[in-house]
């Protein structure tokens, strides 16, 4: 797999949304903006357990997180899976506060992971 150059760690502190894709109960795409963060190789997003991004990678763990900036883009392609572990979903509220702001309070919330098996990017973010 590709890694980031330093630029493309960068574009993953700045405050960038993306976009979740997960399949649907019908088979179709479900894409939706999401904040997320990259960190020791895991996508994680914080979300609602009752939520349908979290009943879609409960049945089908294919997703893609892409985020795109003027003509800077990344799109992490993989498995995911849902952790409701609360010290995985405490460290994944810490990321996001890190990139983006302190969330809500959230007694519903859970994490999805995205382990990466492909990463593309536009020139410049990848080696």
């Amino acid at each position: 797999m590709r890694e980031l150059t330093a630029a493309g760690a960068e574009f993953l502190r700045e405050r960038h949304l993306g976009t979740l894709s997960t399949i649907s109960s019908w088979g179709g795409i479900h894409a939706v903006p999401v904040g997320f963060t990259f960190h020791d190789g895991i996508v994680r997003i914080i979300t609602s357990r009752t939520s349908q991004k979290v009943r879609n990678v409960l049945r089908d763990e294919t997703a893609t997180v892409s985020a795109v900036e003027g003509a800077r883009w990344i799109s992490f392609q993989g498995t995911a899976s849902v952790h409701d572990d609360p010290a995985e979903v405490a460290s994944a509220v810490a990321l996001y506060a890190g990139r983006y702001r302190q969330p809500r309070e959230n007694p519903q919330r859970v994490t999805i992971h995205l382990v990466p098996t492909r990463l593309m990017g536009s020139a410049g973010l990848l080696v």
